[in-house]
């Protein structure tokens, strides 16, 4: 498989940002794009979940990726969201996909119906027989409703040759080192949560695709790089400012928090589609109080 490298350090999940009418916001996509490039994290993570992809209808999706791609031009690699439930939609979508600019897929395990573990893994080497690009797994049983267990996320990468890593956001530390403690040389796993990003990579993680990065890329960047040169006391150093800003970030939401303080560093709107809301009042003076510290 091409390159894992590039999926090393500091990935950026994208909010997409939207006019007061609703509307994707293409030169406040631009500069967002702009801000994390400059920052220097190192790939793009476009329409995930932070980027309320579940939201957008086709031309919005294509609108969304061909800004950043324009924007980007080329500086880092790019990695699409692409997954779903139904798993003959997401290969049909595969297929149907131009991947021209794309460097690999996120490709999240089935929300709402919960499929079994072996459901799990026939649903992704479905999507294995047709991807042209490399696979990243993603867990988030929040969000999903079922747990891809360790066994399982080590199966699926020894079945499915595109499928590179995965971007582990149970938030069970336990159960990443258990991925971590087993998988081949080569298998990627990613911190899917920015709290717990600094013991998973000194654990053997290789970074994390993050939310807290869109508003501050070069401090957490530099950050991932700390711990991943072996360097913890500055590592620890970078952190710790972070440690009680993250959990605000999602208090009411992903990716309403993380829009609040865009708002408030003048790169963006907070608008956010519904069913999302905006932050409440009580929740963004908390928010600014904490980026006068950070």
């Amino acid at each position: 498989m091409k390159n894992r490298n590039k999926f090393i350090g500091t990935g950026v999940a994208l909010v997409t940002p939207f006019k007061n009418n609703g509307d994707v916001d293409v030169k406040g996509l631009e500069k967002l794009v702009q801000h994390i490039v400059k920052g220097g994290c190192d790939y793009l993570v476009v329409l995930g979940t932070t980027g309320e992809g579940v939201t957008l209808n086709n031309d919005e999706k294509q609108l969304v990726i061909q800004t950043v791609l324009k924007t980007n031009k080329g500086r880092l690699p790019v990695v699409l969201g692409m997954g779903g439930n139904n798993t003959q939609q997401v290969v049909d979508e595969i297929k149907s996909t131009d991947f021209k600019g794309i460097d690999a897929i996120l490709s999240v395990s089935p929300a709402y119906n919960k499929p079994s573990q072996a459901g799990i893994i026939a649903h992704y080497k479905a999507i294995d027989k047709v991807c042209p690009v490399p696979i990243i797994l993603y867990n988030v049983p929040s969000r999903t409703g079922s747990n891809m267990l360790p066994a399982t996320v080590l199966e699926i990468a020894k079945q499915c040759k595109s499928v590179i890593g995965i971007k582990e956001a149970s938030g069970n530390v336990e159960q990443a080192m258990s991925i971590l403690e087993h998988k081949s040389k080569d298998f990627l796993v990613i911190s899917g949560d920015d709290g717990i990003t600094l013991p998973l990579v000194a654990a053997g993680a290789v970074g994390v695709i993050s939310v807290v990065a869109n508003a501050y890329p070069k401090k957490f960047s530099q950050m991932v790089n700390a711990v991943l040169k072996g360097d913890n006391k500055t590592a620890q150093k970078l952190y710790y400012p972070f440690h009680s800003f993250i959990p605000l970030l999602f208090q009411e939401g992903n990716p309403a928090g993380v829009k609040a303080v865009l708002t408030e560093l003048k790169i963006m709107d907070d608008q956010v589609r519904l069913p999302l809301v905006k932050i409440s009042a009580e929740l963004k003076s908390k928010l600014k109080t904490a980026i006068k510290s950070l």
